[in-house]
């Protein structure tokens, strides 16, 4: 438990929502969490470039 507190400390928001993944067992979202978050940074750095009208298609 000091790993998850101590990482806590170090990511701060982040780390507390780790934190609260883990110990309420929400594994399971974490995934899906990460492909949103994926899909969000593909579109806002792919903003100004050439394959945007590409990615927008997928949506």
């Amino acid at each position: 438990m000091s790993f998850l507190k101590n990482l806590s400390n170090r990511l701060g928001i982040i780390g507390e929502l780790l934190q609260f993944f883990i110990q309420n067992k929400w594994w399971w979202i974490t995934p899906m969490l990460l492909i949103l978050l994926m899909f969000g940074l593909l579109i806002v750095f792919a903003q100004g470039s050439a394959v945007a009208p590409f990615i927008y298609t997928l949506f």
